[in-house]
Formats: C-alpha cells, structure tokens, sequence
C-alpha cells in the first residue's frame, strides 16, 4: 500500500469546505479520518479514534455525490456501472484541506471527494458496531407490563408539520411502535374524521374495500365481527391481502359502555413461546401456506400465506393470524394433520393470560400498532343500556412510520452539524 495520508485537524479548515453527499440527509463529523492508505481496488481509511474501515473501489464509484454519479436535483443515481470502460480502480487516495477523503478513478481519471460523516455513518466493514437507524423489536408479554407505552398528545395537531423540524411526542410515539409494535397516545380530538389529519402526521392512510376511515360500532347488517358487540378473538387484521396493512389505528371517540375491553397480545412473543416449547409444531406453520378469505357480498379477497414469516435472517417479519378469515386449507395431504396439530398449539397459546395486556379505551385516546405484529382483541360490551361505543380506524404502511423517523433522526444529525459548525 502506498504511504498513509494525515488527516487534517478539524472538519472544516481555512483550506475548504466538506463536499456534498450522496443524499439529502446531513452527516456530522464526530470523529475526523486520522489517515488514508490504498490499493487498486480498496481504501482503507483510519479514525482519530482508533477504527479501522475498508471500501472497494467499485462501491466508492457508485457512491460518488459529484454530477456524473447522482442528479443533483434530485440525488437519484445515474451512474450505469457497465458502460464505464473497465473496473474503477483507484490511482490515488488522500485527505484534503477539508479532511475530505479526495480520489482518483481509472479509467475516467475523475477525481472524486466523500464527506467524513457519511462514510463513517456507511461503513460496512463495521456493520454490527453502526447506530441502529430504527428500533430493534423488543417481546413482550401482558404480564409483565401494566398498560401500553403512553404519550399526552394534546399538541399532535399544532406542531410545525416541517419534515426537519425535531417532535418529540411523535419520535416517541415512533420508536415504541416500531421496538414494542404498540403506544397509546391520550388527550387527542374526539371529532369524528380527525384520525385523518392525526394519521398523516406519520404519513398517508391506506384505503380498503372498509374505507379509509371506517367505524368501529355496532350497526345493523355488518359485513365484518367487528362491527357488532360480540367478543373478538385475537387476530389481525386483513391477513386476506397480498401485503396486509402495516399499522394500524384506533381513536376512540365515545365509549360508556359495559364492557369491550381492549386487548393486545405481541404475536412475536407468542411465535417465539411457540419456537421454544413446540418447534416442530413453529417450524409447520412458518412453511404451510393457509387460505385467508374475505368473502364478502361486494368483494372477495383471498390470500395464502404462512401463518409466521420469518426474514432473510431468521427474525420474525409478520405473523396472520385470524381464525375468523381463514378459507379451507388447501395443503399437500401430509402436512394437512401436521399443520392442524400446530394450529392448535397456537391457539392454545392465544389463551394463556401472560400474553395479554388488557385496557379500557377512554375518548380521545388513540392506539396504534404494527397490525403485522400485535394480536388484537376485545370483550363482548353491552348497547341495550343505552351505552355508545365509537372507533374510528385506518391503516398506514410501516413504511410509512419508518420514513417518519428517519426524518426526525435526520433533523437531529442536522442539528448536530450546525452544532459543530459543519453546515
């Protein structure tokens, strides 16, 4: 390797400025590159504080933040790797005035500069050691908690609706979905419709063959268990689509009733309960696909799926669960015992009381929670007293709760490079 490079001492020197990056995002610089070595087709890059990173050569192309790499106007790439002439390689690699990492690529001979920051917050030879950009989910049983993660919301609606500008009840509000799938938030507007400005505080509702904002009441002639009195099993809702909504809320506008209360049991807590004490029975229903169905007078909605899903690394993704819109299972015939033995170890599981938190809804309080997730449930109530009790719901994509607080992160990252006086 060529000889090291020293950094220079701060982030922004008399002798420039730090380049753009590859993105709208800003990246302070907590800790300055000490010095730069290279070969072909890797840089290695050393900290002020000790950490060692490595990039090759052809990332550091295709994640330039120059004109020829990303539409300034937009950061979009269009950059197309296989019409440059060869590999890029790297002819040289130092740190400028700046403390920039500066580079030149063959074949262009284009010489190229990264921002500090960015590379630090990108460095994928230290993936386990980087900041968690979201909440890691965290199980949890009823048991052991007295109430959902509660937030006063009183001032949900007055905020500045600037994507960069820091909130601290809705961050809150954000990580606690995300880490634990559920939060209560209290002291909101008992307007009927206002769930929709409330909901697009996080992002746009989802619309379904129920609306976009749909009651949650007893009515005659309901086309779904929900819109009566009886008791409901725990379950999630729309299992039946191809991609089932992601989040759901619940803003209780009217509730004196006897009765109806609330339940939420962590799916994942219970898949994870299931792995433990029957894992044959966890590994059937994470591979047999069953039929969920919404057959209802105007529509017909049907879907098959696993009942838990795990991800590319075994984690749980989503579990559907709904007994009430489960079709016919349509399985090979030796997995058809099989996948009912497992069925049945879970729906023992779904009535075992660690798992629930139970509570009462009051007006104005409003639940949101990762319906991909949570298990919800309610008791029967009563209406022949007089009592009224009145939800108003609507879906969100997690996507979209995501993105919310990646902003609100963002907002503070840009709060820091002013701090530091690196904007």
């Amino acid at each position: 390797m060529p000889l090291s490079t020293p950094a220079a001492t701060s982030a922004n020197t008399p002798g420039g400025t730090l380049p753009a990056t590859p993105d709208y995002d800003a990246w302070p610089v907590e800790v300055a590159i000490h010095n730069v070595s290279h070969t072909p087709r890797q840089v290695e890059v050393r900290w002020e504080d000790g950490r060692v990173s490595q990039y090759h050569s052809i990332w550091l192309r295709e994640n330039a933040a120059d004109d020829s790499t990303v539409n300034p106007a937009t950061r979009e790439r269009i950059l197309d790797l296989s019409r440059l002439e060869a590999w890029p390689t790297v002819v040289e690699a130092r740190l400028d005035d700046a403390g920039a990492l500066e580079i030149v690529f063959a074949p262009e001979q284009r010489r190229l500069r990264f921002h500090p920051g960015w590379l630090r917050a990108h460095d994928y030879t230290h993936l386990a050691e980087l900041d968690a950009p979201l909440p890691p989910a965290r199980l949890w049983k009823g048991s052991e908690r007295d109430a959902p993660t509660t937030l006063d919301a009183r001032d949900w609606l007055d905020t500045d609706d600037d994507p960069l500008v820091p909130d601290a009840c809705l961050e809150s509000a954000l990580e606690a979905v995300i880490g634990e799938g559920l939060v209560r938030l209290r002291n909101l507007p008992t307007e009927p419709g206002s769930l929709d400005a409330i909901a697009r505080r996080i992002g746009p509702p989802r619309a379904t063959n129920f609306g976009t904002l749909f009651d949650v009441r007893a009515k005659p002639d309901p086309d779904s268990n929900a819109y009566t009195s009886i008791a409901l099993p725990p379950h999630v809702d729309l299992p039946t689509r191809e991609y089932q909504p992601g989040l759901q809320l619940l803003h209780c506008l009217e509730n004196d009733t006897i009765g109806g209360e609330a339940v939420m049991m962590d799916g994942f807590a219970m898949a994870e309960a299931l792995r433990e004490r029957h894992p044959e029975h966890f590994a059937t229903l994470t591979r047999v696909r069953w039929c969920y169905a919404n057959t209802a007078r105007t529509t017909d909605h049907v879907w098959y799926a696993p009942m838990i899903k795990l991800d590319d690394d075994g984690n749980f993704d989503e579990v559907r669960i709904a007994d009430f819109l489960r079709g016919p299972l349509m399985a090979p015939f030796e997995d058809v015992e099989p996948a009912y033995a497992a069925l049945m170890a879970l729906q023992r599981l779904l009535r075992e009381p660690e798992f629930a938190l139970r509570f009462t809804y009051t007006p104005g309080d409003l639940v949101i929670f990762d319906n991909r997730r949570l298990l919800h449930a309610r008791d029967a109530f009563d209406v022949g007293q007089g009592g009224r009790r009145w939800l108003q719901g609507c879906y969100l994509e997690r996507d979209e709760a995501r993105s919310r607080l990646r902003m609100l992160r963002r907002a503070h990252r840009r709060q820091r490079v002013e701090v530091l006086g690196q904007g």
